[in-house]
Formats: C-alpha cells, sequence, structure tokens
C-alpha cells in the first residue's frame, strides 16, 4: 500500500510539472517604469533594483528552482501579489497623490524591514538591504517626495 501511494505521489509529482506558469518576464522597460521616471542615482537604482524589482516590476529574474512546481507557483502567487501592492514597470500611472503614499509605504517597510520578504532573502542574500543602504534610500526618497 506505501509503494502505491508512493507511486503515486510520484507520478503527481511529475505530472504537475507540465502545468505552466506565465513568467513575469519583459523584454522592454516601459516609459512609466520608476527608474525612468524618477532617474536616480546609479547606487540607488541597484538598491531599489535588486531588492525591490523581481516581486514588483514586470521583469523578474528567476532562480532555477522556479522550473520546479509546486514552488514555481508560490512563487507566482508572491510576484502577483507584490504587482498589485506595488508595480515600478507602472509607476507614472500613478496619481501623485498614489505615488506619494508608495514612497511614504517603502519608507515605512524598509525601515521596519518588512521588504524584502525574509523568505526571498533566504536565496537571494544581495537583496537584503543594511542600515546604512536603508538611511540612504529614505533620504533619496525624502528629496523626491
Amino acid at each position: 500500500m506505501k509503494r502505491k501511494i508512493g507511486l503515486l505521489l510520484i507520478i503527481a509529482f511529475i505530472v504537475i510539472q507540465f502545468i505552466p506558469v506565465t513568467l513575469n518576464q519583459s523584454e522592454i522597460v516601459p516609459k512609466e517604469d520608476f527608474i525612468e521616471v524618477m532617474k536616480p542615482s546609479d547606487e540607488i537604482a541597484l538598491l531599489i533594483t535588486s531588492s525591490c524589482y523581481d516581486c514588483h516590476s514586470d521583469n523578474t529574474v528567476y532562480p532555477w528552482y522556479d522550473k520546479v512546481a509546486p514552488v514555481s507557483w508560490w512563487i507566482n502567487h508572491h510576484i502577483e501579489e507584490g504587482k498589485e501592492e506595488l508595480n515600478f514597470s507602472a509607476w507614472d500611472s500613478y496619481s501623485d497623490k498614489r505615488k506619494k503614499h508608495k514612497l511614504e509605504e517603502i519608507v515605512e517597510m524598509i525601515e521596519e524591514k518588512e521588504m524584502p520578504l525574509k523568505s526571498y532573502l533566504i536565496t537571494h542574500r544581495d537583496a537584503e538591504l543594511s542600515n546604512q543602504e536603508i538611511e540612504i534610500l529614505k533620504n533619496w526618497i525624502e528629496t523626491i517626495k
């Protein structure tokens, strides 16, 4: 009985690999993109892209393990949620009021170290913001609000 259950689980695992996931990747950077519109310094742009863009833009850099279901489903769900909350690729389509509010939320989230998510940082150590980087981002955001 245990062999049959094990065999069924293996077959199910293999079958779910064929369920496609739509990748969040784009070949172009839209005119509405945050970095295109706000023109931050290279340092600020690098901090934002490495710590935020995978989940909060239309262009995710996928890890190798994202090709394996159900992990791919979980990652895709996080990206969808992230883009619903804030999509840097659509930045200039936001109203001025919404932009200001999003900038305030960014400061709050990075200060409280709620973003990037701890689950994301497990495999993306370069995305973790140091206290100095948080201060750099906060100070820059204050100048553009």
